[in-house]
């Protein structure tokens, strides 16, 4: 099932579960387990998509794949007793402010020299959760969508931490749409750079399956409805300019195209 987010030609906030070309609108959010189908319907390609939940907060896993653990200690000049693989999720947060919808802008904030692309498979929790197992966070999702960790890498480096460099508005994209039935141990995940394939890879690789990972964030914290866990990228980060077109490609579950432009 895909469950989708959009702006009706009213400009009036809906849900829905897209059927071929169309969406079968829900007579309330998707998170609700009392959704209900209604009998109205909007054709796919007159309705603005917008990001698939506004989460509460969005926790994101910082080294995922080996190889990126490779790039990303080169990229920060990290020495060696620091860079090798963690023993745990390493976990930071994105606030809600971050996030955007499919076709929206990121934008390149003024302070920054080098701001970064990171594709990602995003898991939408559908349950409120703490300190569950691994099969309890499991069954706690309620399904995947696109994302795209954009980082200001230069603010990261400078700062030692990750909160500023990876927090700016529009730092988020995530959609177009919530898939429910993928599995998320197996997916190709993609980015393109104005047309040229800059990351390719699999989740099959990552260190901490999907359970896993959220089975150990709901140690720490509480996750709700429409919260966004964010998985991990892959080797091949590489900066974004004012003008590019990036694309985050999910075959199983869609694309996420966002632009960049400059800060005003």
């Amino acid at each position: 099932m895909k469950f989708v987010r959009f702006l009706d030609q009213k400009n009036d906030i809906k849900f829905g579960v897209i059927e071929g070309t169309r969406i079968q609108v829900l007579d309330r959010t998707f998170l609700d387990s009392q959704r209900q189908l209604t009998d109205q319907w909007a054709e796919l390609n007159e309705v603005r998509i917008l990001a698939p939940v506004e989460p509460c907060k969005v926790v994101c896993v910082g080294l995922n794949y080996s190889l990126h653990v490779e790039e990303i200690k080169q990229s920060l000049h990290l020495k060696e007793k620091d860079s090798s693989a963690p023993n745990d999720p390493v976990i930071f947060l994105k606030p809600q402010t971050c996030v955007i919808g499919p076709e929206d802008n990121i934008i390149y904030p003024k302070i920054s020299q080098r701001v970064d692309f990171e594709a990602e498979l995003a898991v939408v929790i559908g349950k409120t959760i703490k300190g569950v197992t691994e099969e309890e966070a499991f069954d706690s999702i309620l399904g995947y969508t696109c994302a795209n960790d954009v980082t200001a890498r230069d603010l990261q480096q400078k700062d030692g931490q990750w909160t500023r460099g990876k927090s700016f508005d529009t730092f988020c994209p995530l959609g177009p749409w919530v898939v429910t039935d993928v599995d998320p141990s197996s997916l190709d995940i993609q980015l393109s750079l104005n047309g040229e394939t800059k990351q390719s890879s699999n989740t099959k690789y990552f260190m901490a399956s999907v359970p896993k990972l959220v089975s150990f964030i709901s140690q720490v914290m509480t996750l709700f409805p429409g919260d966004v866990v964010l998985t991990g990228t892959p080797e091949g980060v590489g900066p974004m300019q004012p003008g590019d077109e990036v694309v985050v490609k999910i075959p199983a579950i869609g694309e996420l195209h966002n632009r960049i432009i400059a800060e005003r």
